[in-house]
């Protein structure tokens, strides 16, 4: 293995002026710097990460709490997006990922503090799972720098998509579209859920918009049985909604499901939009009406907000951040036209 030592025997400088080479210092050079990077590269020579985290106190490591309960992992359409632009841009910064165990079966049953504590992660970002759990909130808790994705917990920068304005931006699509009966069947208990919902019935109201209470019902997110299920209620209501809102794109298609197999045809006979924007919804007809959320810069944003607590604790400043999504339009949304009212 070649050593920093070898370095300065074949370029003629010391061991110090090499370290502060390969260091980016500022005391030396520009061309010594590069005449001993490159002497460096041609040698082979790689740092040792166990000698740069005994120097920098830091492992170059950042864990990642996720955990999906239909077992989808890192082929969820939403979060694959998500963290793929975390892993890019925290790889672009000099650190590595590791995924923290999230099931409940562990390494000598270790909470999920423990683990990233025996794994020396310099920061944890926590993407989806039970935020509830009580070692969720133990790890937040911690000295340990982290950033949720999507939750907000008092203390805790939080990288979150704007569901109140996207929820809006949806439904007043629909109404420009001539829409009054708009359904939504929404996810399952969560911080995301309930904001969407609020701003539902926010905007309903603004728009006055009425919602009897058989348009709204649940499905957990990418649950297309349990949409399915839902949209074969809402069809069997004798004043029908004259479009279908849903929890997310991928439980969408199990409603669409539903209305093929009443011989429907979307957007004529009913409409429905999605939530996520998940490539596959522009690859059939009608193409899926939904909020396009932007996964990239999520991602990144969250990358960035967690690096800087780890390198710049005392100047980092702990905050939401919120990321616009939009509207596509799609086609699965169709045109009614009133006679009468607004």
């Amino acid at each position: 293995m070649v050593s920093m030592k070898d370095i300065s025997t074949a370029c003629g400088v010391s061991i110090a002026t090499v370290s502060k080479a390969l260091n980016d210092h500022k005391d030396i050079s520009a061309k010594t710097k590069e005449y001993i990077r490159q002497t460096a590269r041609e040698m082979g020579y790689f740092p040792n990460s166990a000698a740069k985290a005994l120097k920098t106190k830091r492992s170059y490591n950042i864990g990642v709490l996720f955990a999906v309960d239909d077992q989808s992992g890192l082929t969820h359409d939403y979060f694959a997006h998500v963290l793929d632009s975390l892993k890019c841009t925290a790889e672009a910064k000099g650190y590595d990922i590791t995924f923290i165990n999230g099931s409940s079966i562990r390494p000598n049953k270790m909470s999920y503090l423990e683990h990233c504590r025996y794994r020396g992660f310099d920061g944890v970002v926590i993407a989806n799972t039970h935020f509830e759990r009580p070692e969720v909130f133990e790890l937040v808790q911690s000295d340990i720098p982290s950033v949720t994705i999507d939750h907000v917990f008092n203390n805790v920068s939080a990288v979150i998509s704007d569901n109140v304005k996207g929820m809006s931006d949806l439904l007043r699509y629909v109404y420009r579209k001539g829409h009054r009966r708009i359904a939504y069947i929404h996810g399952a208990d969560s911080s995301v859920t309930r904001s969407r919902l609020t701003s539902f019935y926010k905007t309903a109201a603004e728009l006055g918009i009425e919602v009897p209470d058989e348009y709204t019902g649940e499905a957990a997110y990418r649950n297309t049985d349990a949409a399915h299920a839902e949209t074969e209620r809402l069809l069997g209501l004798k004043n029908r909604p004259t479009c279908i809102l849903y929890p997310d794109d991928f439980a969408c298609f199990g409603g669409i499901n539903a209305i093929s197999e009443r011989g429907m045809k979307i957007p004529y006979d009913i409409s429905v939009a999605g939530y996520d924007g998940i490539r596959i919804g522009r690859h059939f007809e009608p193409k899926l009406t939904t909020v396009k959320q932007d996964t990239k810069r999520l991602g990144q944003s969250a990358a960035e907000k967690l690096i800087n607590l780890i390198e710049r604790p005392r100047t980092t400043i702990i905050e939401q951040i919120i990321v616009e999504g939009e509207v596509y339009p799609g086609g699965s949304v169709g045109e009614v036209h009133r006679q009468n009212g607004p």
